[in-house]
């Protein structure tokens, strides 16, 4: 054990990286192989193959479901992930077809043995998406309580002159606190009818200043598909992110309020006003007016930005050019080049009942194409190996340089994982800051 490990409790330990995984790893691949070897004829001539058709039939029917018709959410599995979904479906198989010939040790050792395959496919699975970095992440919805928000007393404020930022004029008391806080609360669909999941919210040291308090700016941000505003405040750990941000600038940070576009895991509503949802109501007028109604913060588009990853990043664009009444700058994290359903035909037929055009109105790259946004600034970030969203990436930021938009493209090692995911947010915000009007 590293003397990393010793200082940490066992929930806060890697189980991505370092020695937990590699261990999983050599554990199942000999539990596989102990399920797979025996001496019986009859195994190797009949039971065995029977095992690996049958595992390999079923993980092509999974990929085929998940990736062809069913489309829950709009990149499918990996080849990485199907491989491992299929030595998953490999071990529990070997293990069945050995039940039978076991007395009951046997049988126990055999589901053991299969427990640890399914275990190191999980495990190589969550390393592909670091999803999970820890077991307090992955135990998150039942070891944490967040408190529900509370918009307490109203202060007196300071706001930024003409051509100062933020921390040029604002001092940080004594005794303001070291950490911000995050809390829980619904932002219902008032205007757009839409039904989303709670929001969280996470006030820095600075806004519990009361005299004054600063009119901090305001991050919307969002996650991806599947996936909910929980995922940013634990597998994106929010909170460290931006206390550290505070730390190293008098308490002072963004206020960023995690919402929901989708409404579930497995909805995709292409964050747009469309048949099957009014979202882009629900972002451009409900958050903002609820922001305003319960907090104390900059107003005006040039203090509120919007971010977020997958689908999240592909909204945040969408939103830049559809709502920049609203929204004066954006982080778009592993978007996608258009919204989409799986296919480009899906997605209109869904949407628009076939209709192009009405497509084409909200699409960012035709929207983009055919207006000029020199006052919007936005950020692009994609991981390195992201073979499948990167190229999308530079398509859409060559297409907002074309429209005059104030940009940067930067590439961080990784996937589309949540590596990249939290480099792309802690990387940017110092950016996302300047164009707030928070820091110089």
């Amino acid at each position: 054990m590293t003397a990393a490990l010793a200082l940490e409790g066992p929930l806060d330990w890697p189980i991505t990286t370092g020695v937990i995984p590699v261990v999983l790893l050599a554990l199942g691949w000999l539990a596989l192989v102990g399920l797979a070897v025996s001496s019986s004829t009859h195994w190797w001539s009949r039971r065995f193959p029977c095992a690996v058709l049958l595992a390999a039939a079923a993980t092509v029917l999974v990929r085929a479901v998940v990736n062809d018709w069913w489309q829950p959410w709009p990149d499918g599995l990996t080849r990485q992930v199907v491989f491992w979904v299929g030595i998953g479906i490999l071990g529990v198989l070997l293990a069945l077809f050995r039940l039978p010939a076991l007395r009951w040790r046997g049988r126990f050792a055999a589901l053991g043995a299969a427990l640890l395959v399914l275990l190191m496919s999980s495990s190589e699975i969550n390393r592909q998406y670091d999803q999970y970095p820890t077991l307090r992440v992955l135990l998150a919805p039942w070891l944490q309580h967040t408190p529900t928000f509370s918009a307490g007393k109203a202060a007196s404020t300071l706001g930024a002159p003409a051509g100062r930022t933020l921390a040029e004029v604002w001092h940080r008391p004594a005794g303001l606190p070291a950490k911000g806080t995050i809390t829980t609360s619904p932002i219902p669909g008032l205007k757009s009818g839409f039904d989303p999941r709670a929001a969280y919210v996470y006030l820095p040291p600075a806004y519990q200043a009361t005299e004054p308090r600063p009119l901090l700016p305001v991050l919307v941000l969002m996650a991806g598909q599947p996936g909910g505003p929980a995922d940013w405040v634990n597998s994106g750990d929010l909170a460290g992110t931006m206390d550290s941000f505070a730390a190293a600038h008098q308490g002072l940070a963004p206020i960023v309020v995690v919402v929901d576009p989708t409404g579930s895991d497995w909805a995709n509503t292409l964050c747009m006003d469309s048949r099957i949802a009014k979202a882009q109501t629900y972002l451009a007028q409900d958050v903002p007016d609820w922001v305003h109604a319960h907090l104390q913060t900059g107003t005006g588009r040039g203090a509120f930005a919007i971010g977020g990853l997958s689908l999240g990043g592909t909204c945040s664009l969408q939103m830049a050019v559809n709502a920049p009444q609203v929204y004066g700058s954006f982080l778009d994290i592993s978007g996608q080049d258009e919204p989409t359903l799986g296919s480009h035909d899906k997605t209109v037929q869904a949407a628009f009942g076939g209709d192009e055009a009405a497509f084409d109105a909200v699409d960012p790259l035709h929207v983009m194409a055919r207006q000029k946004f020199p006052d919007t600034a936005g950020a692009f970030v994609v991981g390195k190996s992201d073979d499948e969203y990167g190229p999308q990436q530079k398509k859409v930021h060559q297409a907002a340089v074309a429209a005059g938009m104030r940009t940067t493209f930067t590439e961080v090692p990784g996937g589309h994982d949540w590596n990249t995911f939290r480099a792309g947010l802690r990387g940017q915000l110092t950016w996302l800051s300047q164009q707030l009007g928070l820091i110089r």
